[in-house]
Formats: structure tokens, C-alpha cells, sequence
């Protein structure tokens, strides 16, 4: 089978893989603290010298580090994050790093994620209120006071997804180690009564759809170029 044949369809495995992210950034444009999933490709080379032939890889997704824009809810138990740290939910699949500061108190005081699972303090402890004394008031270091007493704090921690991360429902990401509590809090913080909105560009995504498609039409006419050549020449050398 010709080289070129093998070049186009690692092209179009490449960009298939591309459609995939960007089917998911569109679909999860409205999602709180969802960050978009990019890809980026690297040329495999085969062979030495002039019989050398590149190949695109099937890439490896990253996560976008653009923040999203804050919304004003006046719901005390909405929090974002001011700067680049992460909150801690405690999942069947264990701890969670998200961006989504939708949290409620439930009957026994516990802070809860959107999902139901404990929000983590910067211990990795569950967040324990006092269910008798309503919203706790936070401080722009993540801190909670009810009745005025120190009652606690929303822990915020480092984060690295690094290439080929893991989800874990729309907008949690499964950490491959161990997060660390942020520790210089200068440029971080909370803010109380507000969310983060997705920071997915629903027209910047659809423009790299359509340039997704042209090109997975443009490889798939050259894989049909390339197999009618292929066939004119069995054909060819068949009849001598």
C-alpha cells in the first residue's frame, strides 16, 4: 500500500479525535467551570533519509487554562475562584478537582458539590457547618464564618492536568496525583454569591469545525486518489 495512503489516514484518525473535542467543548458551552479540551498533534517519522515519511500522531488532549467569566447569582452557596487554583470534591472515584462552586449545606451541615459529594477543606477533610445557623459567610481566602466564628474554609489547590487528563462528569477532572493546597494565595481567591461560566468560544468552536471538515473531506479525496492509483496500476501490470 502506497505511503501516501498511510499518511492520510493518520490524518484523518488525528482528526476525528479532533471532532470529538470540539463536539464536547460545543456541547458543554453553558457548562459551569467547564474548561474546553484542546489537542495537539506531533509528526511520527518512519524511516531514515529520503524513505522517511511522516505521520500524524493521534494527539494528545490538554486542557484549556483561559478563564471563564464570572456571573453574579446571590446564592451564598455559589463560590468561584479568582485566579488559578481548584476546588476538592470527594467522589466514588476519589478526590475531584473542579471549577464548578455550585455547593449546598445539607441536613447534617455537610458542604456539598452540585453532584452531592463533599467539598474538601485544604486538608482534604470534608467541610463541616452547623446546619442550625444558615450560609456560612466567605472570605476572599476561601473562608467560613458563621455567627461570626470560624467555622472553616474551602480549600483551593494547585493543579496540572497535564496531557491525556481524565474527566469525571462534565466538569471535574480526575487528578494523577496527589493535588497540593495552594499555599500563596496573592493572586487567589473566592468569591461568594458568584459562578464561573465555561470558558468554551461557541463560534470560535464552530469555525474549527468547519476547518475540521474541510479537511477530513480533502484526506478522504486523497485516500480515493490514492486507492484509484493503486488500481490502475494492478490493472496495468496485471495485463503484462
Amino acid at each position: 500500500m502506497q505511503d501516501s495512503l498511510y499518511v492520510a489516514l493518520s490524518s484523518q484518525i488525528a482528526l476525528e479525535r479532533r471532532l470529538d473535542t470540539i463536539a464536547d467543548n460545543v456541547a458543554n458551552a453553558s457548562t459551569i467551570g467547564f474548561r474546553a479540551t484542546g489537542v495537539k498533534f506531533e509528526d511520527v517519522v518512519s524511516g531514515t533519509g529520503p524513505k522517511s515519511v511522516s505521520f500524524a500522531s493521534s494527539g494528545k488532549t490538554y486542557l484549556s487554562t483561559a478563564h471563564g467569566s464570572l456571573t453574579e447569582t446571590g446564592n451564598p452557596f455559589d463560590f468561584a475562584i479568582q485566579g488559578d487554583a481548584w476546588f476538592a470534591i470527594e467522589t466514588p472515584a476519589g478526590t475531584v478537582m473542579t471549577r464548578d462552586g455550585r455547593f449546598s449545606m445539607n441536613e447534617n451541615g455537610e458542604l456539598m458539590s452540585i453532584e452531592g459529594y463533599p467539598v474538601l477543606d485544604g486538608g482534604g477533610a470534608p467541610i463541616q457547618l452547623d446546619p442550625r445557623n444558615g450560609p456560612p459567610k466567605a472570605g476572599a481566602d476561601g473562608s467560613l464564618r458563621q455567627n461570626d466564628q470560624l467555622v472553616g474554609a474551602v480549600g483551593l489547590y494547585d493543579f496540572d492536568p497535564g496531557d491525556n487528563f481524565v474527566r469525571y462528569g462534565n466538569s471535574g477532572i480526575v487528578p494523577a496525583r496527589t493535588p497540593e493546597p495552594v499555599t500563596d494565595r496573592s493572586g487567589v481567591g473566592v468569591a461568594q454569591g458568584f459562578l464561573e461560566e465555561s470558558n468554551v468560544n461557541p463560534v470560535l468552536e464552530m469555525t474549527r469545525l468547519i476547518q475540521v471538515q474541510r479537511a477530513f473531506e480533502n484526506t478522504a479525496a486523497l485516500i480515493r486518489q490514492s486507492a484509484s492509483s493503486t488500481d490502475d496500476a494492478i490493472k496495468t501490470l496485471g495485463s503484462k
